[in-house]
């Protein structure tokens, strides 16, 4: 069953590709981004669903093309798009200046203030975050799945943030993309106490029906807590709400479609000429 997003999102339609969007984020000048969904391929067959990751079934061509597809709904198209080899680390990257080549490095974090150039992080059950900086225009993107969370990589990006850019935690606005929910994260003893310990009391899982010592995990509750530890005001947080395990005719999930799973893109960039 499809969840609709809480008002502060909008599903949006530009050059025959469907994405999400913040509404905040919408009112910033020159400010674009987008949550990509698995819908969009030209011919809108299951077999060719809008797949914007490098994966094996996959032709690194088509993703190509997918890409810049995407890029021009967004408004983006003369932007180069930069991402990351994703290892659920801690690691936040900080784009300073243009980079006359890119080798993808090893992170889960972007980070720029820079003109003209749009940042991504994939996802497909894990959950993608934007965050922008009304003040000073900084933007990033950022991965977190479950060790990512634990290794507090929107804290340390919010961090990062602040110490490159002097931004200020209680200005910064933050996009929570679709990703998989409460409802079908379930998780072992394992990680269940990796929570418990790091966030106690907090009730972030809880006994999974049936699948004795298995939990259903929070993981936005989860992100939640650490982004508002970092500074940023809860009314600054916006959440979509939408699980791509339950939605898989809408999003990829790994979890749901295993190795057949493609990728989504969660982007933000700003554009060299603002509005």
């Amino acid at each position: 069953m499809v969840c609709m997003p809480e008002s502060a999102f909008t599903l949006n339609q530009s050059r025959g590709l469907p994405f999400y969007s913040c509404r905040a984020f919408e009112e910033l000048p020159g400010l674009r981004h987008g949550f990509s969904t698995r819908t969009g391929d030209g011919d809108n067959r299951p077999s060719r669903p809008f797949n914007l990751g490098y994966t094996e079934w996959d032709t690194a061509g088509r993703v190509d093309r997918n890409r810049r597809r995407f890029l021009s709904a967004l408004s983006l198209p003369e932007n180069p798009l930069f991402t990351l080899r994703q290892v659920h680390s801690n690691r936040v990257h900080i784009i300073k200046e243009m980079p006359a080549f890119w080798n993808p490095p090893e992170g889960d974090a972007l980070l720029t203030r820079i003109e003209g150039v749009s940042i991504a992080v994939q996802s497909a059950d894990c959950l993608p975050l934007l965050i922008a900086d009304p003040q000073t225009n900084a933007v990033a993107a950022v991965h977190s799945g479950w060790r990512g969370t634990l290794l507090q990589i929107a804290a340390g990006t919010i961090l990062s943030m602040k110490e490159v850019f002097r931004s200020d935690p209680k200005c910064l606005l933050v996009a929570m993309g679709p990703g998989i929910r409460s409802c079908c994260y379930e998780v072992g003893p394992e990680v269940f106490y990796l929570f418990d310990q790091k966030h106690p009391g907090a009730g972030l899982a809880v006994a999974a029906s049936g699948h004795p010592g298995k939990f259903h995990l929070d993981l936005a509750k989860a992100l939640k807590i650490e982004l508002r530890a970092a500074g940023v005001e809860p009314q600054n947080i916006y959440d979509i709400g939408l699980c791509t395990c339950c939605n898989t005719d809408i999003f990829f999930s790994h979890r749901a479609e295993g190795a057949r799973s493609g990728r989504m893109l969660a982007v933000i960039g700003r554009t060299e000429t603002g509005p």
